[in-house]
């Protein structure tokens, strides 16, 4: 080949092919620019019981005005809540579900009043092992938490999919988006193989766009518990996606000394001990005004609760307790736990 026709040829493919490379190249986003375009559209989930309690801590994001992303289970057992946008104040109540995938442990939830971009969803398809990945979420409470990782897998389950990822992953993290790195969602956190070393895993976003599609009416929470019952992640054996959640508090005491209790709950598939609780106490305004940090060694049980026992100061029932009640009574204000730590126990 003469040396004309091969410079022909150079100038040939940068005319047709490298605009459109230096086009796919520019669409890729550094971590900081993913980060920063994430965290508006991502929330903190508290999930509560009948008593304005508590039950769970999770993550989410928008996938639509007003439309919350995220894990079934993260709402499992609770009666309502609310949504918190990573690094503001305000707080969002939950007004219903919208749709759930009970098989892929999506649910779509609706908050009303709240200006928050929607994310992209991309092509969980299109993903290859090896494609670097981000994922955001709320792990342990600790708000807007952001870590890398690749795809290390895609593990088929009859007929379904889940993404492997190295993605750091801890209870809370769950409903928090995966994305590549043109900062679409391509996966939905949903939980991590206790048992062996960085084993995460997140739910492909291809699942969750039927769900946008038709009618997307509210309904309200269900006086049931939600059920995960034939889910995909029954045939990946102990995987622990909810964690220990700690909710159900009430005042003990006739003379109003502080003395209250609250249940511990173990919802993984292993013994776990070593809790450390953070519970933050709220007034009226929902302005915190105390904590108490409460250390469990005790082993609680996979599945079981525990009732613990503690103290705050007595002032701080008297601003949160309702008038002209006996104990045990639950608190009128809002009280929030935050499972700092825990040990898994070897069976």
């Amino acid at each position: 080949m003469n040396k004309r026709l091969i410079s022909v040829l150079f100038i040939f493919f940068l005319i047709c092919y490298l605009p459109f490379t230096e086009k796919l190249i520019a669409q890729n986003k550094t971590a900081q620019q993913i980060a920063s375009d994430t965290f508006p559209a991502t929330v903190l989930l508290v999930m509560e019981d009948t008593y304005g309690q508590p039950v769970s801590l999770g993550s989410g994001f928008f996938v639509r005005d007003g439309i919350i992303a995220t894990n079934l289970h993260v709402i499992e057992g609770a009666r309502g809540g609310y949504a918190k946008i990573i690094g503001q104040k305000k707080s969002y109540n939950i007004d219903g579900i919208i749709k759930i995938d009970p098989k892929r442990d999506i649910a779509l939830l609706a908050v009303s009043n709240v200006n928050a971009p929607s994310l992209k969803l991309g092509d969980s398809d299109a993903v290859n092992i090896g494609d670097t990945i981000y994922a955001v979420g709320n792990p342990q409470g600790l708000e807007g938490t952001f870590s890398s990782g690749i795809i290390s897998g895609i593990r088929q389950i009859d007929d379904d999919q889940l993404l492997q990822i190295t993605a750091p992953i801890s209870p809370g993290n769950s409903g928090g988006p995966v994305l590549n790195e043109q900062g679409q969602v391509i996966g939905i956190a949903v939980a991590t193989y206790k048992s062996g070393q960085n084993l995460n895993f997140a739910v492909p976003i291809n699942y969750l766009k039927p769900l946008l599609d038709g009618e997307l009416e509210i309904v309200p929470f269900p006086s049931e518990p939600l059920s995960r019952e034939h889910s995909i992640f029954e045939s990946i054996g102990e995987i622990g996606t909810e964690g220990v959640t700690g909710g159900q508090m009430t005042w003990d005491s006739y003379s109003q000394s502080g003395n209250y209790s609250f249940t511990l709950r173990n919802r993984l598939k292993e013994p776990v001990e070593d809790i450390y609780c953070l519970i933050i106490f709220y007034d009226a305004n929902n302005i915190p005004i105390d904590f108490d940090l409460v250390y469990y060694e005790g082993i609680i049980p996979p599945g079981l609760g525990k009732r613990i026992n503690s103290r705050i100061d007595a002032s701080v029932e008297k601003l949160n307790s309702p008038k002209n009640s006996l104990p045990p009574r639950p608190p009128q204000n809002p009280v929030e736990f935050r499972i700092l730590d825990f040990t898994i126990v070897e069976w």
